[in-house]
């Protein structure tokens, strides 16, 4: 039964994907529950919670993660799917039901073309140390760009990278959880300095230009960077 979730017949525990082994007495709730059913040993499982908001133990976990997941997608059928992965400590809870991350320039600007577009967006976190967890915030996001009434406020915070093209920002909509077993476990070593050592080098006016050259249009021709 590898890489099934485990349960203890003989001392009645199972595996809580926020606590690890606990037993049925002391369980206040499972993420996952998973046990065998004799005859047969088929596995029934009930995966997940969804929650009103984000609460403080989500709020505590969140801010845990060097890595999480933003995917959109435009409102065409043929449209190009887009998921991207963020890290750089860019992201910040304003409340229990909004969020924002920083949008650093980069070659593509599908996340900002999309939620210009139709605003739907998903946020997904996942455990790489720890007790296996994912978490996701569904919602509408929007780009908020430098000049905007807004983005001082959002500004205040996040950390101030050099290469932000925009803040983004999101209302979420839906707050849930899920067990995450099959992701691998792995040791953070650093963040990459990279992405921050070449906006720095280029300067404001390079990034502009580079913006400008690269960020005004999506994959599928929709609008990205402003004029």
């Amino acid at each position: 039964m590898g890489g099934l979730p485990r349960f203890d017949i003989g001392e009645s525990r199972a595996y809580d994907s926020d606590a690890g082994w606990r037993t049925r007495s002391e369980r206040k709730r499972l993420a996952l529950f998973a046990f065998l059913d004799p005859p047969g040993y088929q596995w029934r499982r009930i995966m997940g919670k969804t929650y009103d908001e984000i609460d403080s133990g989500l709020a505590e976990w969140i801010g845990r993660q060097k890595l999480f997941f933003v995917a959109t997608a435009p409102l065409a059928a043929d449209g190009m799917v887009n998921c991207s992965p963020k890290g750089l400590d860019s992201f910040a809870i304003l409340g229990g039901k909004t969020v924002a991350y920083l949008d650093l320039t980069g070659s593509g600007v599908e996340t900002v073309a999309h939620v210009q577009e139709n605003g739907r967006i998903v946020v997904m976190f996942c455990a790489l140390e720890g007790p296996a967890k994912i978490v996701r915030l569904h919602g509408k996001g929007r780009a908020v760009f430098p000049g905007d009434a807004e983005y001082a406020a959002l500004q205040a915070h996040l950390p101030e990278l050099p290469g932000t093209r925009s803040i983004v920002r999101i209302d979420v909509t839906r707050v849930s959880d899920s067990c995450g077993f099959g992701v691998p476990i792995y040791e953070f070593q650093s963040e990459r300095d990279t992405l921050i050592a070449g906006a720095e080098r280029k300067g404001p006016d390079s990034m502009r230009a580079y913006q400008a050259k690269y960020n005004r249009r999506s994959i599928d021709g929709l609008p990205g960077v402003p004029e």
